[in-house]
Formats: C-alpha cells, structure tokens, sequence
C-alpha cells in the first residue's frame, strides 16, 4: 500500500508540475503576443498563477485521499480462540 503511494507521489507529481509550467508559458506567450506590458505581469498573471499551483495542490491531495483514508482506517480482525 504505501509504494503505491510512493509511486503516486513520484508519477503523478512531476505531471501536475510540467501541466502547470506549460500552461503559465502558453499563457505568458498569448499574453505578450496581445501586447500586455507589465502591469499584467506583476498583477494578473501572478494572481492566476497562483490560483494554477492551488487548484493542482487540491488535486494533488484529492488523489492521494482514498490511499491515505486506507492506510488510517484500521479493519477489526477476527477474534481469537
């Protein structure tokens, strides 16, 4: 159980990573074709990249809740005779 977690973590992480770092780029490309100056870098583009690494740190967690809820509840075991 816990080295699916460890795979998880080294799998699924590095993607949610370079997913973010792509669309900052794709977004800080269009921003400059359509002649945004500094003032959207220093205020909007911030804000929304922000927002980009909360909402990936919500889904990275949201992934990793059902393994995590396995590994802390426990099943009651048989008695013993």
């Amino acid at each position: 159980m816990k080295n699916q977690i460890l795979i998880k973590a080294l799998l699924l992480l590095p993607i949610i990573v370079l997913a973010d770092y792509i669309f900052m780029a794709l977004l800080g490309c269009t921003a400059c074709l359509s002649g945004l100056g500094d003032s959207f870098y220093c205020g909007s583009y911030c804000l929304i990249g922000k927002g980009i690494m909360l909402l990936s740190l919500v889904l990275f967690f949201y992934l990793f809740l059902p393994d995590i809820k396995k590994i802390l509840t426990r099943k009651p075991h048989g008695q013993a005779s």
